[in-house]
């Protein structure tokens, strides 16, 4: 075998070999993962799951956490009292069960668990944010948790599969609680307007079977169901009526502090409003008050 050679055709000395070698280290560096930075745990009570390009993912803090109290939300009391109940026992070290919140929009699933943290974070509860295309990382977010002392609720807002996405398989591992997933001190909490989490369609009514006097479902609507099944507990989140839509309406405005909130005028502009966006929900309430709040002040200062 021939020595390596210098571009005149010398045979190269050590020095040069290892001024070679280190270039070519220095290229391949560039494409090694970046080593993820040390988690910041007492910067916040929420944390982001981020995953960057060929780095590895990482817990972020999020600084600004939205500050909603559980007094607050209106309409949903006994979807708050289930949901509040098997936070309790969770934080408290007791038995407790994933939760899945389903429903209509803006009806209060997300804020609830929001409201939720900001209750129990005192007492050692903590939430990360994993979105869906990172669900495949939720046993490396477990590892990283695991030997803490706080309670960690894994939160997936909005969540729905496609049929054979990989996020949906990795959901169901750390909801069965398989060994490289399990762990005492985390929960799952996912939000979502499927009640299956996944689409369904007619021609799956097709597959159903007639057994004597019964309906079975095929095999395609099963394995639909078969993930919404490892949840414990389920919520379901309803449509207001429009009295119940007012009322959040008058809750509102009594937060910004604008008065005449239950006036004839305010509750026909709320509830036109609500026709314009075609939806009565604590959502729309909310964006409602905010512009009578706000078109009030700017009036008393013309």
């Amino acid at each position: 075998m021939s020595k390596p050679r210098t571009s005149q055709g010398n045979p190269a000395s050590v020095d040069e070999l290892v001024t070679r070698a280190d270039a070519l280290l220095a290229r391949l560096e560039q494409w090694l993962p970046v080593p993820a930075a040390p988690v910041d745990w007492d910067a916040s009570i929420a944390l982001r799951w981020r995953r960057k390009a060929a780095a590895q993912g990482v817990l972020e803090p999020i600084l600004q956490v939205h500050r909603i109290d559980l007094r607050d939300l209106h309409g949903i009391d006994e979807q708050k009292q289930r949901v509040e109940r098997n936070t309790c026992q969770f934080v408290d070290g007791h038995p407790a069960n994933n939760v899945l919140l389903t429903g209509a929009r803006g009806t209060g699933k997300s804020s609830l668990i929001k409201a939720l943290l900001n209750k129990y974070a005192p007492r050692g509860l903590r939430l990360i944010e994993v979105e869906k295309r990172d669900l495949t990382d939720l046993p490396d977010i477990v590892e990283l948790i695991h030997a803490r002392k706080e309670r960690y609720i894994l939160y997936c807002d909005d969540l729905s599969f496609e049929a054979d996405e990989p996020g949906y398989k990795a959901l169901k591992v750390v909801l069965d609680g398989s060994v490289a997933a399990a762990s005492e001190n985390c929960l799952i909490y996912a939000t979502s307007n499927r009640r299956h989490l996944m689409p369904e369609f007619m021609s799956e009514n097709l597959e159903y079977q007639h057994v004597g006097e019964e309906i079975h479902p095929g095999e395609t609507s099963e394995e639909k169901v078969s993930l919404s099944e490892r949840f414990g507990l389920w919520v379901s989140f309803y449509p207001f009526d429009q009295d119940e839509y007012l009322e959040i309406v008058h809750v509102w405005l009594a937060h910004f502090k604008v008065p005449g909130s239950k006036s004839a005028e305010v509750e026909h502009a709320a509830l036109q409003w609500a026709l314009a966006r075609g939806s009565r929900s604590g959502r729309v309430a909310w964006q409602f008050a905010r512009d009578w709040a706000g078109r009030t002040r700017l009036a008393r200062r013309k």
